[in-house]
């Protein structure tokens, strides 16, 4: 996308450059006048892009000596040390993160972003995420991209091809890609109802609470040359071990640090405690204590920021989101109820099809014994007729015989002989005659029988037809409804000192601060419940000698019931003093 117009009024005789901004999902470009500033650039950036919840971002570059940098409002471009190229390149990033998103975000357009930069470095593997973690974030993802899961258009193997996972955790397991889709899957088809930002936030939701997330580190050492991490939070400073990056030694919270400053690359805090000394370490260029005061100052503004009432701005920003959401919940809930109908619909219509190819099933039928009953009727009336024919034969026969015999015996025979002879011819005439009397009845009374059939035919003939008639008409509602259903504020540039605190805010500040967060067990229950599930499943698959040391830190804090909260609670106890005199003593 190309600005036209810069956001301020060019002179005929002003100079421009072409400038380039990465916002993880989209390149922006603008043409900018050589006096134009840090924040000129920052809001024209913010003004494309819709945001109005700035204070969380920067424009982050690479200066001509490699050294990341963040982009200083009040100086101008041209004048912090970047790399002449043909066209000058920042990414736009969340340079301070919330303490709660679910409470301190409030524009999507806020939330899409972090969510974004917050999967990156996950992916990346800058920000560690045990397996099960990975898994249940990587479903959220699918969702946000995808919306909710389908059957019919799910095709096996989409998500196999996703970057989804850390290497990390495909490395260590036993598992094909397809294994992992389907465990991605099954819990990819639980978020079902769920749109793009409802998936985003519960996203950032679990990976707020995973142990590197939003911890700026830096290599520090303390007065005895001990290598250490500095971690710059939206809480306070953490100091973490070489080895260790997830379990802090100490920690401390803004509300304890009075005032911070560097000379040279001694970086110096002083405590809140008049009686505690000052907390001091060394970093490795001076560079880097100029990027940690600026992260210092910027963290502890929001957190003072975020226990006062909010702004105007805020208030307003909060309104407009709140009546935004529950109008696109009303619609959700329209268009689901318009999809619920549309699925009882289909289901009404899959039954009503599968009902009249019932119907159409039972006609054939129907038909068909019609059909064989008016085959049987013919046979049997020819069998009749044929019966009939045999009687009338017969008969005829019978009365040839009786002739014969009557001729017999009007012609005597003159011997003996010859009579003998008449009576035994006689006597096979009279059998004969018997014989065929018998068949002739028989056959007569097979002819009445076959009549009895026939008419029986033909009473069943005409009790098919009427079933025939009176189902097509019974029917004949519902074909037709069947029918119609089928068609249906900056830093100066040379600041290197800063007051964090006044004696004033202490007391109120120190109330707030004591108020212990709720339990991570406990707020987020179903969340554990579903990461124990997952760790249950893939944990038969793990292969022991693949796991790297952030993973057996993660599996000890594990085992001994330890959070991320729960840390910071137990290395925040005790006194300012102690925690000092054990940051030197490491």
């Amino acid at each position: 996308m190309k600005d036209k117009m810069p956001p301020f009024r060019r002179k005929k005789s002003g100079k421009s450059f072409p400038v380039k901004v990465c916002t993880l999902d989209a390149e922006l470009e603008f043409n900018l006048e050589w006096r134009a500033t840090g924040r000129d650039l920052f809001d024209l950036v913010c003004r494309t892009i819709g945001l109005r919840e700035t204070w969380y971002f920067g424009l982050q570059y690479e200066d001509s000596k490699g050294f990341i940098c963040w982009l200083k409002p009040d100086k101008k471009v041209q004048d912090q040390g970047i790399p002449q190229h043909t066209t000058t390149s920042f990414i736009f990033l969340g340079k301070f993160y919330p303490e709660d998103v679910a409470e301190e975000l409030v524009q999507e357009v806020t939330q899409h972003l972090f969510f974004l930069q917050v999967k990156q470095a996950i992916l990346s593997m800058d920000i560690y995420c045990p397996p099960e973690a990975s898994v249940l974030l990587a479903s959220y993802a699918v969702q946000a991209k995808y919306g909710d899961y389908d059957v019919a258009t799910y095709k096996q193997g989409m998500l196999a091809s996703e970057d989804l996972l850390p290497q990390r955790v495909i490395d260590q397991y036993q598992m094909t890609p397809e294994m992992w889709e389907d465990r991605i899957k099954i819990w990819y088809a639980d978020h079902r109802g769920m749109s793009r930002d409802e998936a985003e936030m519960e996203y950032l939701k679990i990976a707020q609470d995973l142990d590197m997330y939003g911890v700026n580190y830096f290599p520090i050492s303390n007065k005895k040359d001990t290598e250490l991490w500095l971690g710059v939070t939206a809480l306070g400073l953490n100091i973490y071990e070489k080895e260790n990056k997830l379990t802090p030694k100490t920690t401390f919270t803004w509300s304890e640090i009075r005032h911070i400053s560097f000379d040279d690359k001694k970086f110096i805090i002083k405590p809140v405690e008049k009686s505690s000394p000052n907390f001091v370490f060394f970093s490795q260029k001076v560079r880097m204590n100029k990027l940690i005061l600026d992260l210092c100052i910027g963290n502890h503004d929001l957190f003072m920021r975020r226990r006062k009432p909010d702004t105007m701005e805020v208030q307003q920003m909060k309104a407009q989101a709140k009546e935004e959401k529950s109008r696109r919940q009303i619609e959700r809930n329209k268009l689901a109820k318009e999809k619920q109908l549309r699925e009882a619909a289909e289901r009404e219509k899959a039954a009503m099809e599968q009902r009249l190819m019932q119907y159409q099933e039972e006609i054939r039928m129907a038909n068909d014994a019609l059909r064989r009953s008016e085959e049987t009727a013919d046979l049997l009336a020819e069998k009749s007729r044929v019966a009939e024919e045999e009687a009338m034969l017969l008969s005829q026969k019978a009365a040839e015989a009786e002739q014969e015999i009557t001729r017999l015996r009007l012609g005597a025979m003159k011997t003996e002989e010859e009579k003998v002879h008449l009576e035994r011819k006689t006597r096979e005439a009279e059998l004969l005659t018997a014989r065929l009397v018998d068949e002739s009845e028989r056959r007569a009374a097979e002819a009445d029988r076959l009549k009895d059939e026939l008419l029986k035919a033909r009473l069943a003939e005409k009790q098919a037809k009427e079933k025939l008639l009176e189902f097509l008409s019974r029917n004949a509602y519902k074909s037709i409804f069947l029918s119609q259903n089928l068609d249906s504020e900056p830093l100066p540039a040379d600041l290197n000192s800063y007051d964090l605190i006044t004696d004033g805010d202490m007391e109120q500040l120190s109330l707030e601060i004591e108020k212990e967060r709720v339990e991570y067990l406990e707020k987020s229950k179903h969340i554990q419940d579903q990461l124990r599930e997952i760790r249950s499943e893939i944990e038969v698959l793990k292969v022991g000698e693949k796991q790297s040391e952030l993973d057996h830190l993660h599996d000890e804090q594990v085992r001994l019931g330890e959070t991320k909260y729960s840390t910071l609670r137990k290395v925040k106890s005790g006194s300012t003093k102690a925690r000092v005199a054990f940051f030197e003593e490491l």
